[in-house]
């Protein structure tokens, strides 16, 4: 073979190495465009006839049994009887999977959030659809990561926001008004307001994987 079909055959490779680095780059940034920019719906939890049952008994207990059902008038319990707190439950414990069952049940956030629980961190990922006028990425959704640290420890719950992040993307404490990693209720507690009400009315809150127990004071 002379020097000119091996200078040919040595372009021909080159070319098409570019195309296939070139596909491969296009090919990278569609499906990056689309995870991104088109994030497709969570798909809406739901529970089994057994786990609806018991997930309205806990309801009932705290007074809120019709979340799981179309509420009607004839579910409405208007019987009258004096008040008493006599046997009342003063806990809330509800799995991950209630917990976003009763999102997709009672909001129309079932494909929009999803919750997630684990040691000591609540966790929520969530899609928020643009405005079409916002700049540059109008009619888009934005899709948000967000992680609260909740515990309970020396007398008074603790709230931590622990970031969060846009298209997967940290967003910078100094954004977050410097709250990251703070203890809401140990910073704004000691005036009077919402934390302060809050942590002296929480007895205890835990959560573990899957699971969320906040018990209440007297």
């Amino acid at each position: 073979m002379n020097t000119s079909s091996e200078h040919k055959i040595g372009c021909l490779h080159i070319v098409g190495l570019v195309l296939l680095t070139a596909f491969i780059s296009v090919s990278v940034t569609l499906w990056v465009m689309q995870y991104f920019l088109f994030p497709k719906p969570f798909k809406p939890v739901t529970l089994n006839t057994q786990e609806t049952a018991v997930l309205e008994q806990k309801l009932q207990r705290i007074g809120l049994p019709d979340l799981m059902e179309k509420a009607t008038t004839g579910n409405t319990d208007l019987t009258p009887e004096p008040y008493t707190e006599v046997g009342a439950k003063r806990e809330i414990a509800l799995t991950e999977k209630e917990l976003n069952a009763l999102l997709a049940k009672n909001t129309d956030m079932g494909e929009k959030a999803v919750v997630d629980l684990a040691d000591n961190l609540a966790s929520a990922k969530i899609l928020l659809p643009l405005d079409p006028d916002f700049p540059f990425i109008g009619g888009k959704t934005l899709k948000v990561n967000a992680g609260i640290e909740l515990a309970y420890a020396n007398g008074h719950p603790i709230v931590k926001l622990k970031g969060v992040s846009v298209w997967g993307v940290p967003v910078p404490n100094a954004w977050l008004g410097n709250l990251k990693n703070v203890d809401l209720v140990n910073e704004f507690g000691g005036n009077a307001g919402f934390w302060q009400s809050f942590a002296a009315g929480v007895e205890d809150i835990h959560v573990q994987e899957g699971n969320l127990l906040i018990k209440l004071k007297e």
